[in-house]
This record gives C-alpha cells, sequence and structure tokens, in this order.
C-alpha cells in the first residue's frame, strides 16, 4: 500500500490559531488499485512547539485501517515539512 498523493487540499478557516484544519482527497494504491479517498485532518501545535496530526477517513477503505493511518500521517507531516500545505 501506497499513497500515491494527496490532491485538492484545502484548509478550513478555524478561531483557534494554533489548529490548522485541512481537508483533501488521498490516491492510495492498495492490492494493485488506486482508490480515492476523502480525509479530514487536524495539525495541532502544543505551547511547547510540537504537533500533533489527527486524520479522520470520510469513507471506508478496501485496506486496513492502521497501516494506511500511518502512511497518511507520515505523508502529511512530509508536506507540513516542506511548506506545502495551503497556508
Amino acid at each position: 500500500m501506497t499513497i500515491i498523493e494527496i490532491k485538492d487540499c484545502k484548509r478550513k478557516d478555524v478561531p483557534i490559531y494554533y489548529r490548522r484544519v485541512f481537508t483533501g482527497i488521498a490516491v492510495v494504491e492498495a492490492l494493485g488499485k488506486a482508490q480515492d479517498v476523502p480525509i479530514d485532518w487536524t495539525i495541532e501545535t502544543s505551547p511547547l512547539g510540537t504537533k500533533e496530526t489527527t486524520i479522520t477517513l470520510l469513507e471506508e477503505v478496501d485496506y486496513p485501517r492502521l497501516p494506511l493511518m500511518q502512511e497518511l500521517k507520515a505523508k502529511i507531516e512530509a508536506l507540513d515539512a516542506q511548506g506545502q500545505l495551503p497556508l
């Protein structure tokens, strides 16, 4: 299972400055076929500067959730570190 890309990434307006809420579509390749999975995720920064990423799948997938969530979290954290998420 691989995450090919996260497309249609949009940031939602949230009045809390230390929380960033996003929505998008993850293109996941599993068992030889690609599937579009709509997701929401939140990146929350603690007072000490650490970041906590929470992901919500908006649709059921034909793959075990735990490995998928781990891969999505790694991909989103990498995009955030590279500054590729919308401001």
